[in-house]
């Protein structure tokens, strides 16, 4: 594999390690276990990882799923996703130099940390829905596109790099959309606030016509 193909390997495993960490670790080691590819290291394919990885993943199958505690799920995970994509991508920098590794490490920290942060901020919105069924469908898609994203990236990793790309920035456009929107809904909130507010020391106004005559 190509220093280029590496590089694309890393950034799709850190995209995917941002949604689903676990996942993507099993992944590439159940792909090493059964095919030898040399691109992934022969460490991801040991049994007591791919068991440690089956077991996590297991546990965030069903966290991820059920509505608010999926959220604390994901601020537990804000620091595991961006090192297990860190070290997923010095990994895959294998006998590289300490450059080499470096930059995968970079690279693969920084693309789980930005795909984290995304799926965190739908989640949230996913929660403010009246029904739980959609976190589990959201949830069964994101590890879905995990797997695939994945799985491709081990036969095509040029390629798979562009689509966690393009899925990469479509979530950071729909973030920022929801965050607009938030604060839109705030500002009307507000103005509404100030506009019936209660009324002033003095007490409402009546009309002069309703007032007694003064005693003469």
């Amino acid at each position: 594999m190509s220093h280029m193909e590496s590089l694309a390997l890393t950034f799709s495993s850190g995209w995917a390690s941002g949604i689903n960490a676990y996942l993507v670790v099993l992944v590439l080691g159940v792909v090493q276990r059964t095919t030898g590819a040399e691109s992934i290291p022969d460490v991801l394919g040991t049994w007591p990882v791919l068991i440690g990885a089956g077991l996590l993943y297991a546990v965030e199958f069903v966290a991820d799923k059920v509505p608010y505690i999926d959220s604390t799920w994901d601020s537990i995970s804000t620091v595991i996703r961006p090192t297990i994509g860190a070290v997923i991508g010095v990994l895959l920098a294998g006998e590289a130099d300490s450059l080499d590794e470096a930059v995968g490490g970079v690279v693969g920290g920084t693309s789980a940390l930005m795909s984290h942060l995304v799926k965190a901020s739908e989640r949230l919105a996913v929660n403010s829905s009246p029904e739980p069924v959609s976190n589990s469908v959201v949830s069964v898609v994101e590890d879905a596109v995990v797997l695939g994203v994945v799985w491709f990236a081990t036969e095509h990793p040029l390629a798979a790099a562009a689509v966690a790309g393009v899925l990469l920035v479509a979530g950071l456009v729909l973030v920022y959309l929801l965050v607009r929107a938030v604060r839109g809904g705030w500002r009307k909130l507000t103005r509404r606030g100030r506009r019936g507010g209660p009324p002033g020391p003095e007490g409402p106004r009546s009309d002069d016509s309703t007032q007694p005559y003064p005693a003469r």
